[in-house]
């Protein structure tokens, strides 16, 4: 162990750890749920500390050497090289302060040996040189959009929109087998296989576009508020100067907060990502589920289609198989809806200049992107890409199918429609036996309204 001071006086510290004595305290005050902060955050984090330091170099705010030192220290904290010494709980502090310093006196120590300093000696400063013109209220928002933002564009962005073509390319694929539509779990009248993979589609398109749609307030950073939004204690351009280095470094599109006080004081812009990556969810969720539906049986239920058969099913029944896939994107799914529900309860605890729920807020939202990209990748490559269609199946049930009755309804009225599907069910015949006994049709009319591909492209048919 060694000594380091901070304002509250000395504590022990692990000698192999590059945290001060601060991270120390927040390590022994918070040993709640093991659960730290994410790669994707660290990096974020990292990030700014570096851009940071490159600013106060341009700007003289302090020696320059220490400047690139600080700023090399903090690339190693970009590249994942000190992730182990991130070692704070996501539930602590509710500004992040503690995560916020964790990163400060890491980086500090780092740059203070670099320099040919002892480790503790802060000859690289956490907060006079480090954290120069921030705070960690504008930190944190920062550190949690800038991750939000890169995570969504480069793995949910990706993975929604290969999710998307897959079921587009099956949509495609089936487009020629009909088959019964099903309302309430029940019979509907037929549509045509491919049309229900299209549907599957579009509600993937359309999730991403949401995502999309939730980028710009995303982009929005909090960096330059510093304490309260005021921005005292920054260096004139510092904000500014540090957000256009982070975009032109990441290129992406970040920008400097319209009001600090909002993006402060608020969490408004995540609240509203986890809207979007909850309809997502939803979206997976019903997607999944019908694809659970849809292969049931395979002897004794739907089975119009044939999932990939991936693992045994069960540990006591031989031969069984089970739609694993389609059952962990649903589980994912409920995940990010309750990941949603503690987000949204965050958002509302912005106290006056400060929302005082930020670690909780990011670990969730990064939580799930992370989980939604990766689940429709999985669902994409080992489900939906090798799903098969059962056409014999399809039509076999289609044709017992009573409901097709509805396309002669404009023809011999609802009434009479209703008495032959009633009919045909109860003496468990076909509609178009019964309908040739009852409805007064000839035989090319009824062949002709019957057609079940006819039902499939709207209008009257016949």
């Amino acid at each position: 162990m060694r000594i380091e001071r901070d304002s509250m006086g000395e504590v022990e510290v692990p000698d192999d750890a590059y945290y001060g004595a601060s991270t120390q305290r927040a390590k022994d005050n918070f040993p709640i749920s093991g659960i730290g902060f994410s790669r994707r955050f660290i990096w974020a984090l990292g990030l700014i500390k570096a851009e940071a330091a490159r600013t106060n170099q341009e700007l003289g705010t302090y020696d320059a050497n220490l400047a690139e030192a600080a700023a090399a220290a903090a690339d190693r904290v970009v590249a994942g090289e000190l992730d182990g010494q991130f070692v704070l709980d996501v539930f602590q502090t509710g500004s992040g302060t503690s995560t916020n310093t964790n990163a400060n006196e890491v980086i500090a120590n780092l740059a203070t040996e670099a320099l040919g300093g002892e480790r503790g000696s802060k000859l690289v400063h956490p907060n006079d040189h480090v954290n120069q013109g921030q705070s960690s209220n504008d930190v944190i928002p920062t550190a949690m959009h800038i991750a939000a933002v890169a995570a969504i564009r480069d793995d949910l962005l990706p993975a929604l929109t290969g999710l998307a073509g897959a079921l587009e390319g099956k949509a495609a694929e089936f487009d020629g087998i009909v088959k019964s539509g099903r309302t309430h779990l029940m019979d509907a009248t037929p549509v045509r296989l491919g049309q229900e993979f299209s549907g599957y589609a579009a509600q993937v398109r359309k999730g991403a576009g949401r995502m999309e749609t939730a980028l710009p307030d995303l982009e929005e950073l909090a960096l330059g508020g510093t304490a309260v939004g005021t921005g005292i204690n920054a260096p004139e351009g510092f904000a500014a100067k540090t957000i256009a280095r982070i975009a032109d470094r990441t290129g992406m599109p970040f920008r400097e907060a319209d009001n600090h006080f909002e993006a402060q004081g608020g969490k408004d812009a995540v609240v509203a990502a986890s809207g979007a990556l909850k309809t997502v969810a939803a979206s997976l969720f019903k997607v999944a589920n019908d694809l659970r539906w849809l292969s049931s049986g395979p002897r004794t239920a739907i089975a119009e289609i044939k999932l990939p058969s991936l693992q045994p099913g069960s540990s006591i029944m031989p031969g069984k198989v089970n739609p694993v896939i389609p059952e962990a994107v649903m589980m994912v799914a409920a995940q990010v809806v309750g990941n949603d529900a503690a987000i949204t309860w965050g958002g509302a605890n912005g106290n006056f200049e400060l929302n005082v729920m930020m670690p909780v807020m990011a670990h969730n939202v990064l939580q799930s992107i992370e989980l939604l990209a990766n689940a429709a990748m999985v669902l994409t490559e080992k489900c939906v890409t090798n799903i098969e269609a059962d056409a014999d199946r399809a039509t076999e049930l289609l044709e017992r199918n009573i409901i097709i009755i509805t396309a002669l309804a404009p023809r011999i009225g609802y009434d009479l429609a209703a008495d032959i599907a009633k009919t045909a069910f109860a003496e468990g015949r076909g509609v178009r036996e019964v309908a040739a006994e009852k409805s007064g049709l000839s035989a090319e009319e009824l062949e002709a309204a019957l057609n079940l591909h006819a039902m499939t492209e709207g209008g009257i048919t016949g």
